[in-house]
Parts: C-alpha cells; structure tokens; sequence
C-alpha cells in the first residue's frame, strides 16, 4: 500500500507538463472550430496516438500509477485544454475499463488494445448501458441477452442511448438483461467484435456541450457474438445468477455499475479541468479589466468570487485524489467516496464556470471568449455517469445503511 500523499512525484509531474504543453499547443487551438462543427476531431486523436496520449499502454501506466493520481492528473490535464476534445480522446477508456471491471485477463488482453487502434489506424470503442426507459434506473434495462446453447453464442437485442462513440466505434461493450427476474442483479456485459451483424447507430444526438465527443443510439438487431464475448465467462455468470437467484447476499456486483464506480473519480477529474480553466480565465480578466478607474478584481464582490472558485476546485480535487488513493489500494468506498468525488467536482465545474461568466459579463456570454463554452460542456457533469441526485443517494445509504429511495 503506497501512503497518501498531496505531493505528486517527478514521474506525476513530467507526465502532467507533457499533457499541459498538449492541451495548450494542440486542443486549445481548435476547441471552438471542432465545438462549431460538433464532430469527432479524428486529426486531434490520431496526433495524441502518434505521441503515445492515445493508447492502452498510456492509459494502463496511469490506471496502475501506485500513486493513485495518475488518472486524475491526465484527465484534469486534458479537460482543461478542451472537455469535447478530451472526451473525444478519452472516451474509449470508459470501455476498457467496462473489460478491465468485468473481464478475465484473456478477455482484457484480446479486447482491450483493439479499442485503440494503431497510430496510423486509431479506433474509438463505446460502453452502451443507458436506455431510452433505463438511465439512472440501470435495473430497468430491457435489452436482452439470450444464450444459443447449441451454437454457442450469445443473441442481443434493444436499443442503447447516450452511447460515447456509438456506432463509430470499433468495438461496442453492451450491458444486457439475461434474466429479467433479477433486475439488476440479471445483468452481463457483453462485447460486440467489430464488423458485427444487426449493430447499428442510430439517432446522433447533438447536444448542449462536449459537442466535439460523439454522441448516438446504438441499435442492436439480433446481434450474435460468440460465447467467449461474455465479460466474466458463462461459468462465472451462472454461479452468480444461481446465488442471486437464493436470495443471498454478495450475488456479484451489476455490470454497469462495477464500471461507473470505477470511473467516477475519473469523471470528477475532467470537471475540475473544466473549472480550472474557466477560473484561470476569469482570474486574467478580472486583473486587467477596468471600470471606474481599477482592475476590477481590485472589488471585493469580483475577488471573493474567485477566492469561493479556487476554493471549491481544490476541494474537489482533494476528494477525487483521495478517491484514487483509495480504489489502486484496493480501500473500501465505505462512505461512498467515489461518488463525493463526482458529485462535487461536476457541482464545482457548473458553479465555478457561470461565475467566471458572470465576471466577464457580457464578454462572457459571447463565444469570443471560451467560458461559454466551458460551461456549456460543465453542465452534463451532474448528470452522465451518474446524476448529481444518484450520487446524492448512493453517499446517502452507505452513510445510514436506510433503504433511502
């Protein structure tokens, strides 16, 4: 177990400066163009594959960084520079770590690097869990999974939404009901090998924020994969199924949120980049703008906002850091950590980012000035992965033990 510490190493800090020097040189520059165009920037993630930004070996070296801040560093790093671009260049972790929850390590090391591609033929995978009846409610999930014993292979059908990279990826990780009696607890994921028969994307959505990160339906039509492509294997599944079905407790943990838990300080991460950028901004303005003769953080209405900003961005990275800490060494969320982390870091990007607008003022509201932007792309942190009223129930039964609805 490594000890806890607010003081990243030398290796924490070169990786941090070379994601800054990437997200000031190569994100920023054009976060509005792909804001505007609201596609995928293929370029932009090509270049962070060609530096080695985009890969498993990047992502896996930060994910088992003993420090437990390699994942938050990387994710604030990249979201400061843009957070539709940086959900464009992340979003594929979100499926590996869907294998990484779920997966045996034959699984892991066939599926995982597939999502990523090369440099020169870079991929996107997606995680398809929400449902047009089933967001936060992921025990009403209607896609179903049903085993073909005879010729081994698992058959998929219904329609997923929300999907990060639906229908464009590569390889799609899909959670699917395979006993409907269960709820939640009848749940696998499963996942669909590219070129695969009966998947396609269906509506793209676009969206308030993060338009730069594709965002679609996918619909699955008598989908079949193979046997092997269930997370886990049918052995571990039926055990599972079997104790869950007894009624008894520790029936295994439900697909999707074994792979949301795992991911949440991550999401906060990205917030807090949010927020971060929004302040720095509102920080430079408000030292040269002048009315009545001063800079007008020289008022004290405009510096205690800000002094109210940097204050709740670093509590929020403290709460995801201590998040991180906890999951590499294999701590317990016994008060439910993970979802503090989130749920402060996305309320923090929201508040942080209409602040540093109202500092600007009408420049604020224009797109001449990037805290538009900022906040558009702030507010679907309180309610992907887990709304703000989610986290709020999760942290509330850990810390009663009450069956709070």
């Amino acid at each position: 177990m490594t000890t806890f510490s607010l003081d990243p190493g030398p290796d924490q800090i070169a990786v941090r400066d070379w994601l800054h020097g990437f997200a000031a040189d190569v994100i920023r520059p054009a976060a509005a163009e792909w804001d505007e165009r609201e596609e995928t920037p293929w370029p932009i993630i090509q270049e962070a594959a060609k530096l080695g930004i985009y890969s498993l070996d990047f992502y896996a070296q930060q994910f088992f960084d003993p420090s437990g801040v390699g994942i938050p560093i990387a994710m604030e790093e990249l979201f400061w520079g843009d957070a539709g671009i940086g959900l464009a260049i992340t979003g594929t972790t979100l499926a590996a770590v869907a294998v990484l929850a779920n997966g045996t390590d034959e699984q892991i090391g066939t599926w995982a690097p597939q999502m990523f591609g090369t440099p020169e033929d870079v991929k996107v995978a997606a995680f398809c869990s929400s449902e047009p009846d089933a967001g936060s409610d992921v025990s009403a999930l209607r896609t179903r999974a049903v085993y073909d014993q005879a010729k081994d292979e698992w058959v998929l059908n219904g329609t997923k939404t929300w999907a990060t990279n639906g229908g464009i990826a590569h390889v799609h990780v899909v959670v699917a009901t395979v006993d409907p009696e269960l709820g939640s607890r009848g749940q696998a994921s499963f996942v669909v090998p590219p070129g695969t028969a009966g998947l396609s994307q269906g509506q793209k959505f676009k969206k308030h924020g993060i338009r730069a990160s594709h965002t679609a339906e996918v619909v699955l039509d008598g989908v079949r994969v193979p046997g092997h492509c269930l997370l886990g294997g049918k052995e571990k599944l039926d055990a599972r199924l079997a104790r869950a079905r007894e009624g008894a407790k520790g029936g295994g943990k439900n697909a999707a949120m074994a792979t949301f838990e795992a991911s949440r300080p991550a999401v906060g991460a990205q917030a807090i980049g949010i927020a971060r950028a929004a302040y720095e901004v509102a920080l430079d303005y408000a030292g040269t703008r002048v009315q009545f003769g001063k800079p007008i953080i020289e008022n004290q209405g405009v510096a205690f906002q800000l002094a109210d900003m940097k204050t709740r961005i670093d509590a929020a990275r403290l709460l995801v850091w201590r998040a991180s800490w906890m999951a590499v060494n294999n701590k317990p969320f016994t008060s439910a950590e993970g979802s503090m982390s989130k749920l402060y870091a996305g309320e923090t990007a929201k508040y942080v980012t209409a602040q540093a607008m109202q500092i600007l003022g009408g420049n604020g509201y224009t797109r001449e000035y990037p805290v538009e932007r900022m906040h558009r792309d702030s507010a679907i942190y309180t309610v992907f992965e887990g709304t703000s009223e989610i986290q709020r129930l999760v942290i509330a039964r850990a810390i009663s033990g009450a069956p709070i609805r």
